[in-house]
């Protein structure tokens, strides 16, 4: 399976800038992954709570599991990228939410970051279109770099 972008691109447009889900949106399953873990030591500590123990860290792995495929398989099905003519962004496998906006019609880009994101490097990026319609991109990696690759002519 190709990259979104590989099919839609018209001639002659290249691909300036790739950029997709920053790594952050792992955090529920890591930090479930690190819950199950203390459970799972803990329950050796206290032999009357080893069986209720193992049982929690078994659950809460399971959830933790869950959580991790949930937040890969919505990083590998999200896809951003600045070309010669347009921003594009995708997300979705069998059901697909796209937006396609033309260099020439953007009016403005924000870039939105907390202070987790400014340490991490990821962002949110709104980009406003001459139409004063919004596009909001969540917790995209390097979002400055893809700022400057759009406002950059």
């Amino acid at each position: 399976m190709g990259r979104y972008i590989d099919d839609i691109l018209q001639p002659g447009e290249k691909v300036l800038y790739s950029s997709n889900l920053h790594w952050v949106v792992y955090w529920k399953g890591i930090l479930g992954w690190i819950v199950a873990a203390v459970l799972f030591v803990g329950s050796g500590v206290n032999p009357a709570l080893t069986l209720a123990g193992l049982v929690a860290a078994g659950v809460i792995a399971v959830v933790a599991f869950y959580f991790t495929v949930v937040a890969w398989f919505r990083r590998w099905t999200t896809e951003t990228d600045v070309t010669t003519l347009r921003v594009v962004h995708k997300e979705g496998f069998i059901t697909r939410r796209t937006f396609e906006i033309s260099i020439d019609k953007v009016a403005s880009v924000s870039v939105d970051q907390s202070i987790p994101g400014r340490i991490l490097n990821y962002g949110n990026v709104i980009i406003e279109n001459m139409g004063d319609d919004e596009q909001k991109i969540e917790l995209i990696a390097s979002p400055l770099a893809f700022r400057s690759h759009i406002t950059a002519r």
